[in-house]
């Protein structure tokens, strides 16, 4: 029913994927040139799909358009937070308060304004790694220490190392961690078990925690995504974040929900946090969760093929890569270090190469030397073409 195989021509239309990944990548100042033009290299890097935005979403935005206003906005219709307070329970069998929601032009600024308003400047902030650059980025930002807890990998498969992670949230100086569930990039669904045990970690010191479940609708099939706050039930001290901007495409619209449990934290955020929204992501996001579970099972079906295809490929082409089907994301993590020593800079090599613009390892915090991270949101015969390029490279080099 949806053409997830169409090709979309996105250069041009201010998008990071195509026309602005020289300075995020590479930190160009300008000067830089590479042995490919621009439209030759295939794009496997920045986390947004190449496929449409679901029809349903698109009408919703034209809709709104057509009412010919576009004044400061809010979410005032109580229709919102039943849309998506429904979606969750739906996929999730969990619910929250309408009086916990709150939105945000992404979680990244929230994650921005939420490490400043939890934590004290001599206090620390608690991840798991690899991690998500902008985990980081948010305690640099707001002038905390970063305290990382490694992340075990057996053959690819990840698993979080609990006593070192009890040993860390016990320093009196730790008050937040940033989770991510499901997991970037290694894209682990975390278990109700491993989430019960991760949960009473935080609760034993009273930790923060916000919990990124950006990814939480892209699971692979038979795989079933829990929100930390389903098995944190009565924890005051969580704060969730979701959005439909991974899940529909729709990144761009800058659109998030930000669930906060504590009163006083509540307060802090509204006191502080300039809530406007725009008035077409409103409408496109709650179209998304009324309408836009028949895409999203469609795609799911398109990108457990691509995962699959992948595996396939890499044992055929690079037999010495390792890797694992993602249980969540629409993100392959690969580890190269069979081909590649940690000092090589891979996003460097596969665009010089390759042609092939992605994101390595050194992204990733610590824990991810020669690891690559590769959008697999694409159309297929893109994937096939990226991957070839990739093997050639990688036995040539």
């Amino acid at each position: 029913m949806y053409d997830f195989d169409k090709i979309v021509e996105r250069r041009n239309t201010n998008a990071m994927n195509t026309d602005g990944f020289r300075q995020y990548i590479f930190h160009d100042d300008g000067t830089m040139t590479f042995p490919f033009k621009d439209e030759e290299f295939v794009r496997m890097w920045v986390a947004d799909m190449e496929f449409e935005t679901p029809e349903v979403i698109r009408n919703a935005m034209k809709d709104r358009i057509d009412k010919g206003i576009f004044g400061y906005t809010k979410v005032f219709d109580p229709e919102y937070y039943k849309a998506f307070e429904g979606w969750c329970n739906r996929r999730y069998g969990w619910t929250f308060p309408k009086e916990q929601l709150v939105t945000s032009p992404g979680i990244i600024p929230a994650l921005y304004e939420l490490v400043g308003y939890i934590t004290a400047p001599d206090e620390k902030v608690l991840a798991v790694t690899p991690s998500y650059a902008y985990f980081k980025h948010a305690a640099d930002f707001n002038g905390r220490e970063l305290v990382c807890s490694d992340l075990i990998n057996k053959d690819g498969y990840y698993t979080m190392d609990m006593d070192d992670l009890a040993a860390k949230a016990a320093d009196p100086k730790t008050t937040l961690c940033i989770f991510c569930n499901p997991h970037n990039p290694t894209g682990r669904v975390w278990t109700e078990d491993e989430l019960k045990a991760f949960g009473d970690i935080c609760e034993k010191n009273n930790l923060w925690v916000i919990s990124d479940e950006i990814h939480c609708d892209l699971t692979r099939k038979g795989m079933q995504h829990t929100p930390l706050g389903k098995v944190m039930p009565d924890y005051g001290r969580l704060v969730t974040c979701m959005a439909p901007s991974k899940t529909f495409n729709m990144a761009g619209l800058m659109f998030s929900n930000v669930i906060i449990r504590d009163s006083g934290l509540m307060a802090t955020w509204k006191a502080r946090h300039y809530d406007f929204e725009n008035p077409i992501s409103i409408a496109a996001a709650q179209a998304a969760y009324q309408h836009g579970e028949d895409w999203l099972n469609e795609l799911h079906d398109y990108l457990d093929k691509n995962f699959a295809f992948t595996g396939e490929f890499l044992k055929e082409n690079l037999p010495d890569a390792k890797y694992q089907v993602s249980e969540a994301t629409y993100l392959a993590w690969v580890d190269l270090s069979a081909y590649f020593t940690p000092d090589e800079d891979l996003p460097m090599f596969f665009a010089n190469e390759a042609g092939v613009l992605l994101e390595g390892g050194d992204m990733f915090v610590q824990n991810s030397d020669c690891f690559i991270r590769l959008n697999l949101a694409c159309p297929k015969s893109v994937l096939e073409e990226g991957l070839k390029r990739i093997a050639k490279a990688t036995l040539n080099k």
